[in-house]
C-alpha cells in the first residue's frame, strides 16, 4: 500500500539514538502506545508509522524519513497535520523539515483555487511582479481607510491588502469598511478601463471576529465587493483557510499571513523549517498567497531562508497549484530593484507604512512601485 512521507530533522549525540527517536515519533504520531503492545495485522501495517530511513545530516543531526498511510489521517486537514506533527512537535530536538505527498492524500487536499497563473489571469497582468500597498494604520476611519484603496487603485496596484492588524476595532468596524474600501477600489478600477488599462485591482480585506464567523465574514465580503481575503491561519487555522478555499460558494483567492506563526519556524531545533511552514503548508491549506518576512527587514530572516520559501511556494512537487510567495516587512520602494532581482516576476511585492511617507503623491509611489517590477517596462 502507498505511503505518504514526512522527514524531520533530529538532534541526537549517536545514530542509535537517533533511529530510537525516529521510532518514538512514528508510535507518538499514530497510534500512541508503546511498541511492544501495538496490534499485529492492519494496526501494524498500516496505521503504525514505519520509519524509513534515518540519515547523517551534519554533527549530531540526523534526517529521518517516516511513512504514513492515509487511513490513519482520514480525510480532514486537521487530522493530517496531527499525523504528521501532532505530538511529536511537543518534543524537544525534532524539526519538520519536508513532506511528499502521493495520490491519495493529493485527492483529499487539492491546494489552491486560483494560484500563480489563475491570480495573474484574474488580474489581467501579463508580466511582472505585482504591485501590492498595504492598506494601514490601524485606527484609522473606515473613509480614510477607503481613500487610501482609492488612491492605490487607481495609480495601478495589483493587489489591495488590508494590514493584518485591521480586524474589527470601532473605528473601522470589518462591515462598515468594506462596503466603502470595495466600492473604492470597483471605482478607481473603472477609471482604469476607461482610460485602457486592461488589468484591474483586487481588493483582499482582513478577516476579523471569531472563530466560528469566518465563513460568514468571507461571504460578507465577497457580497460587499471584496475580490479575496487575507487570513491569519496561526489565529483562525489551516483548516478555516482549507474549508474556504475548498468552497465553490466562495471561490475567491486567500492570501495568508504569518502573522503568531514565529515559534512555529524560528527555532533551531523544533517546529517547522521556513520553507515548510510558509510554503508547503499554505500550499496545502488552499492559499493563493503566502506572506513571509523578507531578508534584511525589521524580522530578522536570512535570504537563505526566504529562497527556501519562494521554492516551496513555486515548487512543481507541491501540493496542488503553485502559489505566489509575498515578501514583506519593512520593505521600501528603495529595495524594489533588488527583491525583483532575487524572487522575479511570480512574486507579491508587500510595501506598507513607508507609502504613508508619501501623503497626497502616495500615487506616485505606487507608480514606482511599479515601474521597479515590471521587466517589460
Amino acid at each position: 500500500m502507498d505511503r505518504f512521507n514526512v522527514t524531520y530533522r533530529l538532534f541526537a549525540d549517536t545514530e542509535t539514538e537517533a533511529s530510537d527517536f525516529a521510532t518514538a515519533i512514528a508510535l507518538e504520531n499514530t497510534v500512541e502506545i508503546p511498541r511492544d503492545v501495538v496490534p499485529s495485522g492492519y494496526i501494524e501495517d498500516v496505521v503504525l508509522g514505519k520509519v524509513e530511513s534515518v540519515e547523517t545530516e551534519a554533527d549530531k543531526t540526523w534526517l529521518a524519513r517516516i511513512s504514513y498511510h492515509i487511513d490513519a489521517a482520514g480525510a480532514e486537514l486537521p487530522q493530517l497535520l496531527n499525523v504528521m506533527f501532532g505530538n511529536a512537535s511537543i518534543l524537544k530536538g525534532v524539526k519538520l523539515v519536508e513532506f511528499s505527498f502521493n495520490d491519495d492524500v493529493r485527492s483529499l487536499f487539492p491546494g489552491a483555487r486560483f494560484g500563480a497563473a489563475g491570480l495573474r489571469q484574474l488580474i489581467g497582468k501579463k508580466s511582472g511582479g505585482f504591485v501590492c500597498p498595504v492598506i494601514k494604520p490601524q485606527g484609522s476611519s473606515a473613509e480614510e481607510l477607503a481613500e487610501l484603496c482609492y488612491q492605490t487603485a487607481l495609480a495601478g496596484a495589483d493587489i489591495i491588502k488590508e494590514d493584518h492588524g485591521l480586524s474589527n476595532q470601532k473605528n473601522a468596524l470589518f462591515k462598515d469598511r468594506i462596503p466603502l474600501c470595495a466600492e473604492a477600489v470597483a471605482k478607481a478600477n473603472a477609471q482604469r478601463r476607461a482610460n485602457g488599462d486592461s488589468s484591474q485591482a483586487i481588493y483582499l480585506p482582513n478577516i476579523g471576529g471569531h472563530g466560528d464567523e469566518v465563513e460568514d465574514l468571507a461571504f460578507y465580503a465577497k457580497e460587499h465587493g471584496a475580490q479575496g481575503l487575507l487570513l491569519i491561519p496561526g489565529l483562525f487555522g489551516f483548516d478555516a483557510m482549507q474549508r474556504l478555499a475548498r468552497n465553490d460558494g466562495f471561490g475567491l483567492p486567500i492570501m495568508a499571513h504569518p502573522s503568531f506563526a514565529g515559534p512555529f519556524v524560528l527555532s533551531e531545533d523544533t517546529g517547522y523549517s521556513h520553507g515548510c511552514y510558509l510554503g508547503d503548508l499554505m500550499r496545502l491549506a488552499g492559499a493563493d498567497i503566502s506572506v513571509f518576512p523578507n531578508y534584511g527587514g525589521r524580522f530578522g530572516f536570512s535570504k537563505e531562508q526566504c529562497l527556501e520559501i519562494v521554492s516551496a511556494c513555486k515548487s512543481d512537487t507541491g501540493i496542488g497549484k503553485a502559489i505566489l510567495p509575498s515578501p514583506g516587512g519593512g520593505m521600501s520602494i528603495e529595495r524594489l530593484p533588488e527583491m525583483y532581482d532575487t524572487y522575479g516576476d511570480d512574486c507579491v511585492y508587500l510595501v506598507g507604512g513607508s507609502l504613508l511617507r508619501y501623503g497626497a503623491k502616495i500615487g506616485d509611489a505606487i507608480k514606482q512601485m511599479s515601474a521597479a517590477l515590471n521587466s517589460s517596462a
